[in-house]
C-alpha cells in the first residue's frame, strides 16, 4: 500500500484589508484589546480568513518528498534539499500540484490532518476553483487517513491533546521548532519574504511527522 505524509502552513489575511462588517462579526465577542489582538493573529487558522502558504508531502517509505510553497512577485527555481523537491507557485498552483501528488496514494498520514489540514485544503482548494482528486475526510476508522493526534490520543479517550512539538520531544524526535521557528512566525515570515524559510520548516514538519509514525507504528498500533 502506497502512503504519503502531509502538512500544511498557513497564513490570515491582513485584518485592516476586510470590509467593515467582516471586522465587526470577527470581533463580536472581543471584549479587551487582548481579545482583538488574539482575533487578528488567529486567522490564519481558518480557511475563510487565510491562504495555504506551503504543503509539505514526504512518503515514509522512499523518504522523498515535495514542499510547494507560495513566493508572490518572486520566482525560485526548483532545488532539492535531502531528498526533498521544493518548487514554488501560487496558492492555486501549489494546490494543483498538490492534489496531482496525492491522487496515487492510497493512505494519508497526518498529525491533526482532520482537524485543520484537510478541511483547509478542501476549503482553499474550492475558493480556488481546484478539484480535489481524493477525499481526505474518509472513515476515520478505515484507515485511509492515520491521524497521528487521533492515534496517540486514542480517538479522544486521552483527553488532553499535545502538539507535534511535546511528541517529539517525548520521543527524542528532532522537531522543527528546534530551530527556532513556530507556525505562530509563519506570517511574520511571509510578510518578510522569508519564503524558503517557512518551506524548510515545513519539511522540518513532515520529516518529524514521519518520525513520530515510525513510532506509532512500531511501538504503540496494535495489529491483532
Amino acid at each position: 500500500m502506497s502512503r504519503i505524509i502531509f502538512d500544511i502552513e498557513t497564513i490570515g489575511v491582513d485584518f485592516d484589508s476586510l470590509d467593515p462588517s467582516t471586522q465587526e462579526y470577527l470581533l463580536k465577542y472581543a471584549e479587551t484589546d487582548e481579545d482583538e489582538i488574539k482575533v487578528r493573529e488567529s486567522l490564519s487558522f481558518y480557511p475563510l480568513t487565510g491562504e495555504v502558504a506551503a504543503i509539505g508531502m514526504l512518503n515514509p517509505d522512499s523518504n522523498k518528498g515535495a514542499v510547494f510553497f507560495q513566493t508572490p512577485g518572486d520566482l525560485l527555481l526548483p532545488f532539492e534539499e535531502d531528498g526533498v523537491r521544493f518548487e514554488c507557485g501560487t496558492e492555486k498552483e501549489i494546490l494543483e500540484k498538490f492534489w496531482n501528488t496525492i491522487k496515487t496514494y492510497d493512505s494519508f498520514i497526518t498529525f491533526n490532518g482532520r482537524g485543520f489540514d484537510c478541511p483547509f485544503l478542501m476549503i482553499r482548494s474550492a475558493v480556488n476553483n481546484v478539484k480535489p482528486t481524493r477525499d481526505l475526510m474518509p472513515n476515520r476508522y478505515n484507515g485511509a487517513h492515520i491521524d497521528l493526534l487521533d492515534q496517540l490520543t486514542f480517538y479522544g479517550a486521552a483527553k488532553r491533546r499535545f502538539s507535534l512539538d511535546m511528541w517529539c520531544k517525548t520521543f527524542n524526535i528532532k522537531s522543527p521548532k528546534a530551530e527556532g521557528i513556530t507556525g505562530y512566525e509563519v506570517a511574520a515570515l511571509f510578510k518578510a519574504k522569508r519564503y524558503v524559510d517557512i518551506a524548510r520548516y515545513c519539511a522540518g514538519d513532515i520529516r518529524a511527522t514521519k518520525e513520530l509514525f515510525l513510532v506509532w507504528e512500531s511501538r504503540i498500533k496494535f495489529s491483532p
